[in-house]
C-alpha cells in the first residue's frame, strides 16, 4: 500500500507577513509546498492531502493542488477554529485554531494508510521524503512511528530567532522526548536559544523535530480522545495549541509507541520571515540547475 503525505498548510504566516504556503519561490514561480509534493511523487506516495482553512481554498487549488492533480490523488481536509470532531459537541471561544494535533485529526476520514506529516512552509529535501516512505511501507504500525530529524545547524534563519523542537535520542535510535526551545539564533559566539530571559547554549548538530513525522493510522483515534481531554481542560484558554509532539510524548512515555528517529543531513529552508524568500528562491534556482528538479517542475 503506498503512503499518503499529509500537508499541514492552514497556518497564517504571521511573522512571514502573507500566505506563504503559495508564495513563489522556485524558478519557474513554483511554490515551496510543490516540491515537497515532488519529492513524494518520487519517493513513492501515493495521495496528498491538504489541509487548509476554507477562506483560502479556491486560491489554494488554483495556485498549487490543481497543478499535479493528474499525477498524484489530491484531496483537502479543512481546519477552523470549530471543525467537527466526534466527542465534541461545544466548543468554547477561541483566538486562534487549535494546532498541529487538531490539523492532523481533522483529516482522520481520509487516511486510512501510514502516512507521513509536514509543513506546507517547510523545505525537507530529497533524501527524507525517500527514507520516510521506506518506514512507512517497510516498518510502521500502531507501535511504530517515526519522524525526520535534522541537525539544528541547517534549521536556522538568518532573518531572525526560530524555535525548535530538541530530541533526545536513547542508544537504540528512538525518541525518549522533544523539548520545544523558543528565540534560537545564530551568533558568533554559537547557537543558543533564550528561557526565563537567560540565553542558553545548544550544540550544532543536535537533533531537532521540523514536524515531519511517519503514523499508522491508529494513530487518529488517540490523538481524538487526547484532543478530548485537551478542550475541557484549556476552556478558558483561547490560545492554548494541542501539539503533535505532545501526542508523541504522552505515547512515548506510557511505552505504547516507539518513535525511530530517522537523522537527515540535508539543508533545510524555510520561510518565517520575508527575508528569508531571497535565500530560498537562490538555492532552488542552484538545485535546478544541478538537476536536483526539473525546471519548470511540472512537465
Amino acid at each position: 500500500m503506498q503512503p499518503t503525505l499529509l500537508v499541514l498548510a492552514a497556518g497564517m504566516g504571521s511573522r512571514y507577513g502573507g500566505l506563504k504556503q503559495v508564495d513563489a519561490l522556485g524558478p519557474e514561480g513554483e511554490a515551496l509546498i510543490e516540491y515537497s509534493v515532488f519529492d513524494a511523487i518520487r519517493a513513492g506516495f501515493g495521495k496528498v492531502v491538504f489541509v487548509i482553512r476554507h477562506s483560502i481554498e479556491q486560491a489554494f487549488k488554483d495556485k498549487i493542488g490543481d497543478r499535479f492533480s493528474d499525477k498524484i490523488i489530491v484531496e483537502y481536509a479543512f481546519q477552523e477554529m470549530d471543525s467537527p470532531i466526534k466527542g465534541i459537541d461545544k466548543f468554547p471561544p477561541r483566538e486562534k485554531p487549535w494546532g498541529t494535533a487538531h490539523a492532523v485529526l481533522v483529516a482522520q476520514d481520509l487516511i486510512q494508510e501510514p502516512f507521513a506529516v509536514i509543513n506546507a512552509d517547510d523545505y525537507y529535501g530529497v533524501t527524507g521524503f525517500q527514507t520516510m516512505a521506506d518506514f512507512l511501507r517497510d516498518q510502521c504500525s500502531p507501535k511504530d512511528a517515526a519522524m525526520v530529524a535534522y541537525q539544528l545547524q541547517n534549521t536556522l534563519s538568518e532573518a531572525g530567532h526560530v524555535n525548535r523542537g530538541v530530541c533526545a535520542v536513547d542508544d537504540q535510535g528512538f525518541l525518549s522526548d522533544v523539548v520545544e526551545r523558543h528565540k534560537i539564533q545564530q551568533t558568533d559566539r554559537g547557537i543558543f536559544y533564550e528561557e526565563d530571559g537567560q540565553q542558553h547554549t545548544l550544540a550544532k548538530d543536535a537533533l531537532v523535530s521540523m514536524n515531519f513525522w511517519g503514523f499508522h493510522p491508529s494513530i487518529f483515534e488517540d490523538i481524538r480522545k487526547g484532543f478530548i481531554q485537551f478542550v475541557a481542560t484549556h476552556q478558558e484558554e483561547p490560545k492554548a495549541e494541542y501539539y503533535i509532539p505532545s501526542i508523541v510524548n504522552q505515547q512515548i512515555k506510557n511505552d505504547v509507541l516507539h518513535l525511530h528517529v530517522l537523522p537527515d543531513s540535508e539543508q533545510w529552508y524555510g520561510v518565517t520571515y520575508q527575508e528569508d524568500k531571497q535565500k530560498v528562491q537562490t538555492a532552488f534556482k542552484a538545485l535546478s540547475a544541478t538537476g536536483t528538479y526539473p525546471s519548470p517542475l511540472w512537465k
